[in-house]
């Protein structure tokens, strides 16, 4: 897996062509069952078949959650790394949503085993936690800009016990959700400041995941003004927010906005007809809060990097 380009410029032109939306692929294990293939390892490798087929290369991002890999144990990451490849193979962006985060070698361990373009486990980007404090995040940030990739920070999350940690005030005002927004913010600065490729995009390659219900009840709204990179929008569906609140939530950063869905749209499977219909409108609904039209959805399931169906363009 090679870049061919910075991560803020090559998500910047799979939203030009697909729209923004974000499909998080999550095999819960009450999931699994509601869709008839059994809460074990067969079941895990007929749900993220049939829900890639739906989804992949169609929208720009593809999300999955290694947490629902891992329980299956090695077998099941044999699994990821299958689904990984297939994403980009497809031609969307692989976000591996491992909320990572520790310190020193152990960052830089991550950043080995999820930015390495030579790791079965590589990803176009990663989610990553900055509650050790975002200079933690250095090896990680560092190992992104080499190989092309982007890497999203927790900033102010979907769920409601984050408050209590993002949204306390420091010395100087600023909340920590602020504090940690500021510095993705800073990062990208350099970046589009030294990278002529992600100066003409005009998106930098550090991200924020900022949940679709911020400013929900009442709540303050960060200011994204300055962060001039994506963010990552978890919370529509299954926890309440709406496409249609995304406008309220992010205003003018909208453009830069990934809107994320998993649950409420995987509910619809696995009859791969429902599915896919499911897929275009979502993302059709997401591309029009742009003023964007997605290229026209295809008319059936393309080829995997691994032997099954979905090939349509290598991302990276």
């Amino acid at each position: 897996m090679s870049a061919t380009g910075p991560f803020g410029a090559r998500l910047r032109a799979a939203v030009a062509a697909r729209g923004p939306l974000c499909v998080g692929i999550d095999p819960h294990a009450a999931l699994l069952r509601d869709w008839g293939v059994g809460d074990d390892l067969a079941g895990l490798e007929r749900f993220v078949r049939t829900a890639l087929d739906a989804v992949a290369g169609l929208v720009a991002v593809v999300k999955p959650q290694p947490a629902f890999f891992e329980r299956f144990g090695s077998r099941g990451i044999a699994v990821l790394e299958r689904v990984l490849a297939d994403i980009r193979a497809a031609g969307s962006l692989a976000l591996l949503d491992a909320k990572r985060g520790d310190i020193g070698s152990t960052v830089a361990a991550y950043a080995e085993a999820y930015l390495d373009p030579a790791s079965p486990l590589a990803a176009d980007a990663v989610t990553a936690s900055p509650y050790l404090g975002f200079g933690s995040l250095r090896p990680l940030l560092a190992a992104a800009r080499a190989s092309g990739a982007g890497v999203f920070v927790l900033a102010l999350t979907s769920n409601p016990e984050g408050a209590e940690v993002q949204c306390a005030a420091g010395p100087d005002g600023r909340t920590v959700a602020q504090r940690i927004l500021d510095a993705a913010g800073a990062e990208n600065a350099g970046e589009l400041a030294a990278d002529p490729a992600a100066a003409r995009a005009g998106l930098g390659s550090v991200g924020a995941v900022v949940g679709a219900t911020v400013g929900r009840a009442g709540g303050s709204r960060p200011d994204l003004s300055r962060l001039r990179g994506p963010v990552l929008a978890p919370g529509v569906g299954a926890q309440g927010a709406t496409l249609a609140d995304l406008s309220a939530a992010f205003g003018a950063v909208l453009p830069d906005v990934l809107p994320a869905v998993s649950r409420d749209l995987l509910r619809h499977g696995p009859d791969p007809a429902r599915l896919r219909s499911a897929v275009d409108r979502m993302r059709e609904e997401a591309a029009a809060l742009v003023g964007q039209v997605p290229a026209p959805a295809r008319t059936g399931p393309a080829t995997t990097a691994s032997g099954g169906s979905v090939t349509r363009g290598q991302s990276r």
